[in-house]
């Protein structure tokens, strides 16, 4: 806490605008070293894209940010907080209430409607049934879906099952989305309309997204587009 505070009184209002700060971030699996000392930062409201080969590090960087993988040394703040001095149950809760998440594979509950998939993270958060299903509901209709709630992921079409993947990653109005290959097994229609909503959606709940792309129309929308080769920003 000591250094985001001496950062304070050296940046002022730069940091205060600042949503995600990782300096010197390392990762290895065994002998392999993915994520070698790296830097990263995203301004709130900010969409930034990271690009790179397979095998760059793009993806374990994600999960490291997104606080589901730990790095083996370096420091990273998320809107204000020490991510990595959290654990278990404070770990949980702050991913639950602070991060959203949309993968390449939708993960939706084959056995709940759009409706009820978007809910479940607001009741892991301990909203109330009316609370979360009029959430649900709005982000739904958001989102062209309003006609959709009560179909079950077998019964959308792919570019439906990802624009209710999104709203429950949005569910609990997260500070931060994290997106790994959003589009990747879309056709090429509904990707541009999938990509042009990472933005709408931006300018609307004035989320920071970190998306994990290897389209580059995609990257050249965002704020900010990044490059990674070896474990390191070019």
């Amino acid at each position: 806490m000591e250094q985001v505070i001496q950062c304070n009184g050296l940046i002022g209002n730069h940091l205060e605008n600042m949503m995600i700060q990782a300096k010197g971030i390392e990762k290895s699996f065994g002998s392999l070293k993915v994520l070698k000392g790296l830097d990263f930062s995203a301004e709130k409201a900010e969409v930034v894209s990271i690009m790179g080969a397979s095998g760059a590090g793009k993806s374990t960087l994600l999960q490291i940010l997104g606080t589901l993988s730990t790095p083996d040394a370096g420091s990273l703040i998320i809107d204000g907080t020490d991510v990595l001095k959290l654990t278990g149950k404070a770990l949980a809760e702050f991913r639950n209430r602070k991060l959203g998440f949309v993968f390449q594979f939708h993960h939706l509950l084959p056995e709940f409607n759009a409706l009820e998939n978007v809910m479940i993270p607001a009741f892991i958060a301990g909203r109330s049934k009316k609370d979360a299903q009029a959430a649900a509901e709005a982000l739904l209709a958001d989102l062209g879906l309003a006609q959709r709630l009560t179909h079950k992921p077998s019964e959308l079409s792919g570019g439906e099952q990802q624009r209710v993947a999104i709203a429950r990653a949005l569910i609990n109005k997260p500070a931060v989305l994290f997106a790994d290959e959003p589009s990747g097994n879309l056709d090429t229609k509904t990707k541009e309309e999938i990509h042009k909503l990472f933005f709408d959606l931006r300018d609307k709940y004035g989320q920071t997204v970190v998306i994990v792309t290897h389209d580059p129309d995609l990257a050249k929308m965002c704020d900010r587009s990044l490059y990674m080769i070896d474990g390191v920003f070019v």
